[in-house]
């Protein structure tokens, strides 16, 4: 009896559809992503058991760095820096100022979005290429100090400037576990004589913590 030949049957699989999906997918991403911003000094939020989460625009973040470096060395009393997310109102931020830049300066201020100059050298460092820019402002920062003549130091103007052109803006404070009591205790303080009262500690899930939290 001769054998029965089992007919093969065609296994090729059309993948095509599969990269339209894909191409989707990623487009999805592209689009619904909060790229991390690009700050001067890196910062090691604290842990909390808060799930409240800091709104994701329109917000002026202040950037606390630490007193010591990645390699345990001193930086200095901790510098304030600021960034928002907002390029657009960002340039009408610095407007409000009063500093008078060059339009390429004033591109290159709404490109970084992070910023931390005093404002009598803020000019001169925008004209310098962007190695030494990243060299140089993390060890410069906002002056909390009070200007002779003026009601307010140059961190507050910054704020008020901020406000001004968006009313509804919300302030985060973004600190380091090195970061020097004194100076956000200043911040909070520069803060409160301006009656802006309401603003967002950024700070990690502590995962743990939060568990037992909950089980109590």
């Amino acid at each position: 009896m001769g054998k029965v030949k089992v007919k093969k049957s065609d296994t090729f699989i059309d993948m095509t559809p599969m990269s339209d999906v894909m191409t989707l997918l990623l487009t999805f991403f592209m689009l619904t992503s909060t790229f991390v911003k690009n700050e001067p000094v890196k910062v090691n939020t604290p842990g909390s058991v808060s799930e409240t989460k800091v709104p994701e625009n329109g917000v002026l973040t202040i950037l606390v760095s630490p007193q010591k470096g990645p390699n345990g060395t001193p930086t200095g009393e901790g510098q304030v820096f600021m960034s928002y997310d907002n390029t657009n109102e960002l340039g009408q931020i610095v407007d409000q100022m009063g500093v008078t830049l060059t339009p390429a300066q004033k591109k290159t201020f709404v490109a970084e979005s992070t910023f931390g100059t005093p404002l009598d050298k803020l000019a001169a460092y925008l004209s310098k290429p962007a190695a030494e820019r990243g060299n140089e402002l993390p060890k410069m920062g906002i002056p909390l100090d009070s200007i002779q003549g003026q009601e307010m130091t140059e961190f507050q103007q910054w704020v008020n400037a901020a406000r001004q052109v968006n009313p509804k803006v919300r302030l985060a404070i973004k600190s380091d576990a090195d970061s020097p009591y004194g100076t956000v205790k200043k911040v909070m303080s520069e803060l409160q004589d301006m009656d802006e009262s309401h603003y967002y500690m950024i700070t990690q899930l502590d995962a743990k913590k939060a568990a037992q939290a909950a089980n109590k």
